[in-house]
């Protein structure tokens, strides 16, 4: 998460390492802009990992400076690791690193429509490569199975994830997001139920192998995210995987 937080001002940083604190440092012009400022942080991130550095003193700021602060201030600032958010007069900066390059896209997008004129938005966000090879090498494209319309663990998928321990340990001290999806074939609700519950059984299972529990996040996308055709059964089987996202 986000470690560091400056605001100066018109000027505001957010810097994040995954699993630190966040440390909101810098000077505000009123007791009010701090704590919506404050708000907002402990809103997405927790009261426990706030750590209140703010001065207030008698500094200036451009019109609406708090609210253009706090809109930025989401949950998907979580998706940026080794990050920096920036506000810097009416100029807002993104940079950081994220695991998966198709990411990169949306999460820009999103921060644009955030960011209302007269304020402007640069994002210089690139994927967390060296990690995420190490993941992606282990897997080699291959595929976890599980029992048909089932959250078991074939014998051949813990076999994959008995090679994917060792690659987790290649990259310690970073966090993993594992990502279940289905392909299109029943119900969407049901299927993407079904994907959650397959990323918590692989989460479990590398548990089971010492993988520290707080390094492993789960998400289920259902069959929202395919990579194949899913009218064809080989299509199909390709869809039906887990992906490991580097954080």
């Amino acid at each position: 998460m986000f470690k560091k937080i400056a605001l100066i001002s018109s000027l505001f940083y957010v810097t994040h390492v995954f699993a630190d604190p966040i440390v909101v440092d810098g000077a505000v012009p009123n007791e009010m802009t701090k704590q919506a400022i404050l708000a907002k942080l402990r809103a997405v991130y927790g009261n426990d990992q706030v750590v209140d550095k703010i001065q207030i003193r008698p500094v200036s700021a451009p019109n609406g400076w708090s609210d253009s602060v706090t809109r930025v201030i989401t949950p998907d600032l979580k998706k940026v690791t080794q990050g920096k958010l920036s506000v810097r007069g009416t100029q807002v900066d993104l940079i950081g690193k994220m695991g998966v390059q198709t990411e990169i896209q949306p999460t820009t997008l999103l921060f644009q429509s955030l960011v209302q004129p007269p304020y402007r938005f640069n994002s210089q966000i690139t994927v967390n490569a060296a990690e995420q090879s190490v993941i992606d090498n282990a897997l080699k494209n291959r595929i976890i199975e599980f029992e048909s319309g089932k959250a078991v663990l074939t014998v051949t998928g813990t076999q994959i994830l008995d090679e994917m321990v060792a690659a987790l340990n290649k990259v310690q001290g970073k966090n993993v997001k594992i990502i279940g999806h289905t392909d299109s074939q029943g119900d969407p609700a049901k299927n993407q139920s079904l994907s959650l519950q397959r990323a918590e059984a692989v989460k479990q299972y590398l548990i089971a192998k010492s993988i520290a529990a707080t390094r492993l996040t789960t998400e289920g996308l259902g069959s929202v995210k395919p990579v194949a055709d899913n009218t064809t059964e080989e299509g199909r089987k390709k869809n039906r995987r887990i992906e490991f996202d580097v954080l």
